[in-house]
């Protein structure tokens, strides 16, 4: 669990900074600002940080420069927008970098990047690579290609599932707002700062009430469920106004502004990381009681005996979801058989496969190195 104090010890944060901070609530990207947030990245690099920077404000830009005053609902306009914005903000953060003589690099994400194995940990290694090489890695999403079903929703989002990719030390969230309020200070000037929480904290949401402003995708309520998805991998979350006078190199010192949503749960794996955020899945198992315990109390691979009904047409390595008798998840993972096999072989030992196919892959139905639990 990370305290304040431990700030000052962190070796890898995640930055992600919002459109309405980038561009003044939409007027244009604002420079001074920005080269400012660059001065105190380069601080914390000269102490010998790593940092990953998640930049919002594409959209934003494009809408700016193409003289829109109201974000586009079509998505191709938004993805016109993006294209032309992103010109501006990768060209933005290049030449306020280079004051401090150092290299940045563009990253465009969609989510099948990190919901493929293999393009998973080609991004991984890659974002490694630079910022083992001193490079400041700016990454977004690649709003000129993705579409609706695949994309990550909003760069909270994002942001997280870079923190899990990198195994970020914390994910820093910078806001148009001081962090997160016990309820909607706009609408409650009494309304009291939450400094410090778990971020399992169930009541989070419901103090996490409101939306977001015209230019942005996400809220206050983006940001709790972005940060418990940074919790994965071990990583707390801060979150504070980028408004604040030197507010990266505040926090690093460990001051008390902002929130920090803590995350009191031991890391799991980098590969259950990707596994637990999978959200494309082609198929669902439905598991037996006794399978359902052996997986929870024993940590055990889920054999075809365990299986009860079949639902869907996956391919060997495509990724499942268990459930059990009331259709409730209890877990996910990388299944070895594709779905006409499974359906042979389910409730069946697994010595008698090679009888029921011909063939033996795995003794498995999932590994529990594939399987990770829900829930």
């Amino acid at each position: 669990m990370t305290d304040r104090a431990q700030l000052k010890h962190a070796r890898r944060w995640v930055i992600k900074i919002g459109s309405a901070l980038l561009t003044r609530d939409g007027a244009g990207l604002d420079l001074p600002v920005i080269q400012g947030w660059v001065d105190q990245i380069a601080v914390l690099l000269d102490q010998g940080m790593e940092v990953v920077l998640v930049s919002s404000g594409a959209v934003a830009e494009g809408m700016c420069r193409l003289g829109w005053k109201r974000r586009p609902h079509a998505l191709h306009e938004l993805q016109a927008a993006a294209a032309v914005g992103q010109m501006g903000l990768v060209q933005t953060w290049e030449s306020c970098f280079s004051r401090h003589a150092r290299q940045t690099a563009q990253i465009l994400l969609t989510h099948d990047d990190l919901s493929s194995r293999e393009r998973y940990l080609n991004a991984r290694s890659t974002i490694r690579s630079l910022l083992a090489l001193g490079v400041v890695p700016v990454v977004n999403e690649n709003d000129t290609v993705v579409i609706e079903e695949i994309r990550f929703g909003d760069n909270d989002t994002l942001a997280a599932r870079v923190a899990n990719l990198v195994e970020a030390d914390n994910l820093v969230i910078l806001t148009d707002q001081n962090g997160l309020f016990d309820r909607d200070p706009r609408q409650h000037p009494e309304a009291r700062l939450i400094r410090e929480a778990l971020v399992s904290d169930p009541s989070l949401e419901i103090m996490a009430e409101g939306g977001a402003g015209s230019l942005g995708r996400g809220g206050m309520i983006t940001k709790i469920r972005a940060a418990r998805l940074a919790a994965r991998s071990g990583a707390s979350t801060l979150i504070a106004s980028g408004r604040e006078p030197r507010v990266l190199e505040a926090l690093r010192q460990g001051d008390d502004m902002g929130t920090l949503l803590k995350a009191a749960d031991a890391p799991i794996t980098a590969r259950k990381q990707w596994l637990a955020g999978h959200l494309k899945t082609c198929g669902r198992l439905v598991l037996d009681p006794g399978a359902i315990r052996v997986l929870r109390e024993s940590g055990r691979s889920l054999l075809a005996v365990g299986v009860t009904a079949v639902e869907g047409d996956f391919a060997r390595g495509d990724m499942v979801i268990c459930i059990d008798s009331q259709e409730r998840e209890v877990a996910r993972g990388l299944v070895n058989y594709p779905a006409v096999d499974v359906r042979k072989m389910m409730g069946q030992a697994s010595g008698k496969i090679e009888t029921l196919l011909g063939y033996v892959d795995e003794a498995e139905l999932i590994h529990r190195d594939n399987l990770v639990l829900v829930g």
